[in-house]
């Protein structure tokens, strides 16, 4: 499956990053355009609701602007000037008959600039910077590069990387663009590209929970009920659950499943569920490695150092010497995150033709998203399903007024657009419990 990359960039530099991209394969590009920096914040506001991505590429002020909105977890890459593109916007400067100094730059860091500074041999007292900050206003840079070409009794010119700025001192002050050339925006691509290569593998390594009884009146009674509970998650449903001696549980997994279940080891909500409904305390333990057997010890081991805490949680240990830990117990936000629930979820899985597991898992799938609307193909990947399957469900759920239509996305330029869907299981849950 292709790597989809966000790309949000000025309308102004557009062709420069698709000139930048064009040597890369295997990799899908969407793009947000803008006109102005005060709309980039709603304008990637509505890409991520309508858009899968597997990496976010941006410069920092896009970036800045938007990083609240990105999912936890979503590989970024930071587009950034260097020295090379300094350098190569003073040379263009001095082509055009304006030298190399005086001149004021803004957004480079200023590392970038004294180095450049150094290796050309220029009189450091010709030079302003203002390295880039997230709190400057496009008005402040405009003020700074005014007060520098006064201070140099109106002489030189502006090197700037923002576009606004570059509009209004046009026909003011001689500017010259320090946007970053198509080498270092291919350059962060293609690292972006290999990160997210990288990390998939890395969530297809095998991995082992272990899931230990610490404390309870009946600890094979509590054996039993941590087994059931675990096989009635829907989060679990692609893993193998066995016994593991009298007081313990292993699920073999994909890493990726543990990441998801612990919202990327953070922390263990089975732990809470446990206590709960089997009154018994539990520690968990995580293990990735080479082997099963490998995976299985590490995991005892996370399972062990749990033990020792005060309070219940989980420890994750990878063969590499990572360890992270104390994941708390966090309650599930919804309380129809697990297959066994009550009539709400029964009479509405009846109500609309389909299982009461099959709602469940659609709930905690619903959670998951936090609000994204999805295509049927994305909904059968989640569920392991065909994508005729998926279809099928969506024209089920539909007519059931589970989900509702949310505009459409068109991945490929010559493809038909894909109609978007937003679950809305919660919502009926919530009327039926009234």
């Amino acid at each position: 499956m292709a790597i989809v990359i966000g790309v949000v960039t000025h309308s102004m530099h557009g062709e420069l990053f698709r000139e930048a991209a064009n040597t890369l394969g295997g990799v899908d590009l969407e793009w947000v355009s803008y006109d102005h920096e005060d709309e980039i914040r709603a304008k990637v506001a509505e890409f991520l609701s309508t858009t899968r991505l597997d990496g976010f590429l941006a410069g920092p002020v896009p970036y800045t602007a938007s990083r609240e909105l990105l999912p936890p977890g979503l590989p970024v890459g930071v587009i950034r000037s260097s020295a090379l593109d300094l350098t190569l916007a003073l040379y263009r400067a001095q082509e055009r008959g304006w030298g190399r100094a005086p001149v004021s730059i803004d957004t480079f860091p200023a590392e970038a600039v004294e180095a450049v500074a150094t290796a050309l041999e220029l009189d450091a007292d010709a030079i302003d910077c203002l390295p880039y900050a997230p709190t400057q206003s496009v008005a402040d840079i405009v003020e700074f590069h005014r007060s520098a070409y006064h201070r140099f009794g109106d002489r030189g010119y502006v090197i700037s990387v923002r576009a606004a700025v570059r509009e209004q001192l046009s026909g003011e002050i001689p500017i010259m663009s320090g946007m970053p050339v198509p080498a270092t925006i291919r350059t962060e691509l293609h690292e972006l590209a290999l990160r997210i290569e990288s990390e998939r593998a890395s969530a297809q390594r095998f991995a082992a929970g272990v899931f230990l009884i610490s404390r309870s009146q009946d600890e094979e009674r509590a054996r039993i009920g941590l087994m059931n509970l675990l096989l009635n998650t829907p989060e679990f449903a692609g893993a193998w659950i066995e016994d593991r001696g009298r007081r313990g549980v292993v699920v073999f997994a994909h890493k990726a499943l543990f990441e998801r279940i612990t919202r990327n080891w953070v922390a263990v909500p089975a732990l809470a569920e446990a206590a709960a409904a089997l009154g018994a305390q539990v520690s968990a333990g995580f293990g990735v490695g080479a082997s099963a057997r490998g995976c299985v010890a590490l995991a005892e081991q996370a399972a062990a150092r749990a033990e020792r805490e005060s309070e219940p949680c989980g420890y994750l240990i990878e063969d590499s010497g990572v360890i992270i830990g104390p994941m708390g117990p966090v309650r599930a936000a919804l309380s129809y995150s697990y297959r066994e629930h009550g009539d709400d979820v029964e009479q509405l899985a009846k109500s609309v033709g389909l299982s009461a597991a099959t709602v469940s898992r659609l709930a905690a799938l619903e959670h998951e998203l936090e609000g994204r609307a999805i295509s049927p193909g994305e909904l059968a990947d989640h569920l392991g399903i065909t994508d005729q399957s998926g279809r099928r469900l969506i024209r089920t759920l539909d007519a059931g007024g589970l989900v509702s239509v949310e505009g459409t996305a068109q991945h490929h330029p010559k493809g038909r657009p894909t109609r978007l869907y937003r679950l809305r299981i919660s919502q009926a849950l919530l009327r039926s419990s009234r």
